[in-house]
């Protein structure tokens, strides 16, 4: 290698200082270009490399760029702004010990303020149809979106749906406008390179690069569906309900939360799937809001412990642990201590991405499942339909002036239990808001509880709560079912406890 380096030196000196030699100006070039191939060549194959190194052949490829990708999109991220109004009153309104005293004006006038939040949102239909997070326009009273050409539109709000996060815009005008494609978040591979454009710090149209960092990832509390593709592009405050794509300018996901101990970005970034999105964005098509399918089957996660008296090799799956007979669970022959370790292909490695995987299957359509039952594994066919109603649902506000004044309940049915986020297989009576301040809130009582007994009665439906609520009293013993554990409210007069039974 050396004698041959030697050589075209040589060659070289030989050429530019020799004036006699004809043409050998214009031949330099070419004999530069042919020993440096040829030392690429002989290099790879004294090191037994079969790939030759591959150097950018022209100006354009040291010039890569992604802009043309971000000039395709950018049209269909938007800024999103929502505004609010806010009352703020005393914290004693409400409570009957400091009204007892003061009379229920005694705390002022409430007042009234305006609070805005910043996001951002794509465009999914030419008609003008936009997602976003939920929690950007969460108690939103108006909205508006700014797109990147700097125009405003007002928007009214079709849907919400707090349990993805998610919620769908559509612009009051009648204006055409350039929709994202939505791509399939299965594709997504760790290792993709992805986009993420939003609005971050309300600084306007930002872009971000990164790659997927891991695809179905669970975290609690941050979506009932803790589904989630993690991203390291850049995502801050702002960002939320824009896009992630990938390079064909797809949307993958929809930026909706950050993993940091400072509030700014530090590299892990959870974006919604689009498949879920397309769920969302399918119900607003035909309705207000979204119906998920209803197995009637109490699940949970599968431990280490549970894992190694199955005979797991390791822990992953979701164990069931009832199933109501009559149910599309039970009639699919699931029994309690079965595991379900996958869905229509794709493995359930946490209880937390079984609800997704059944949301994107969808209601009326059949879900092929991966069983483990009593050590045998097998598959079973799952009919996935809407949770019904058993029983009439009676919404109803309590009285102002009542113990439970400020409360709204309903009688429990399974498609209440899954709008309440309890378990479907619970009856009775459950509290389906409370407003703040009231005597419901100063009482103990929060959404989701189910109220047991009332002075000593049991409480069955919303016709016998009303009854008992009917007989007058200082003394008011309340007894409810939350997070499975039973609380005991105790009211008399000015006088309340609250201890667990």
């Amino acid at each position: 290698m050396i004698s041959r380096i030697a050589g075209w030196l040589f060659l070289f000196s030989v050429l530019v200082l020799t004036p006699s030699l004809s043409n050998a100006e214009s031949k330099i070039e070419d004999i530069f270009n042919n020993a440096l191939k040829d030392l690429m060549k002989s290099s790879d194959e004294s090191e037994g490399n079969t790939e030759q190194i591959r150097i950018p052949a022209s100006r354009a490829e040291i010039q890569l760029s992604f802009a043309p990708l971000v000039k395709k999109v950018s049209s269909s991220v938007v800024n999103v702004y929502a505004a609010r109004k806010a009352v703020q009153q005393s914290p004693f309104a409400g409570d009957p010990f400091f009204e007892r005293f003061f009379g229920k004006r005694g705390f002022g006038r409430p007042q009234a303020r305006n609070q805005s939040s910043l996001g951002s949102g794509v465009i999914v239909s030419a008609k003008g149809m936009v997602i976003t997070n939920y929690h950007v326009i969460k108690g939103a009273s108006e909205v508006k979106i700014a797109l990147v050409d700097g125009r405003e539109f007002e928007c009214e709000i079709i849907l919400k749906d707090e349990q993805s996060d998610l919620a769908v815009l559509r612009v009051k005008d009648d204006e055409v406008f350039e929709a994202i494609e939505l791509g399939n978040s299965e594709d997504a591979q760790v290792g993709d390179l992805v986009l993420a454009i939003g609005n971050p710090f309300g600084v306007g149209q930002t872009v971000t690069s990164g790659i997927i960092s891991a695809v179905a990832r669970t975290r609690r509390g941050i979506t009932d569906f803790g589904f989630f593709l993690q991203t390291d592009a850049a995502i801050n405050p702002g960002n939320s309900g824009g896009a992630l794509i990938d390079m064909q300018g797809r949307l993958i996901g929809i930026p909706t939360a950050i993993y940091s101990r400072s509030g700014g970005s530090n590299g892990i970034g959870f974006a919604i799937p689009s498949n879920m999105v397309q769920v969302v964005v399918s119900s607003a098509e035909t309705g207000d809001s979204v119906t998920r399918p209803w197995i009637g089957a109490g699940l949970q996660e599968v431990t280490s412990e549970i894992a190694a008296s199955l005979g797991m090799a390791r822990p992953r799956g979701a164990l069931v642990t009832s199933a109501e007979p009559g149910g599309p669970a039970y009639e699919a022959g699931l029994r309690p201590g079965d595991v379900i370790l996958a869905i229509n292909g794709n493995r359930i490695e946490h209880v937390d991405a079984l609800g997704y995987r059944l949301a994107t299957v969808g209601i009326g359509n059949i879900a092929k499942l991966r069983i483990l039952s009593r050590g045998e594994r097998k598959e079973v066919s799952l009919s996935l339909m809407a949770a019904p109603e058993t029983v009439p649902r009676e919404e109803t506000q309590m009285p102002r002036d009542s113990a439970l004044g400020g409360a709204k309940v309903a009688n429990l049915s399974p498609a209440v239990a899954i709008e309440m986020k309890l378990p479907t297989h619970k009856s009775g009576v459950v509290v389906t808001g409370v407003q703040r301040p009231s005597y419901a809130a100063a009482n103990g009582m929060r959404p989701g509880d189910i109220i047991l007994e009332v002075n000593g009665q049991p409480v069955k439906s919303v016709g016998g709560l009303i009854d008992v609520m009917g007989t007058s009293g200082d003394r008011w013993l309340f007894i409810v079912e939350r997070a499975g554990r039973e609380f005991v409210f105790d009211r008399n007069g000015g006088f309340f406890r609250q201890y667990v039974r």
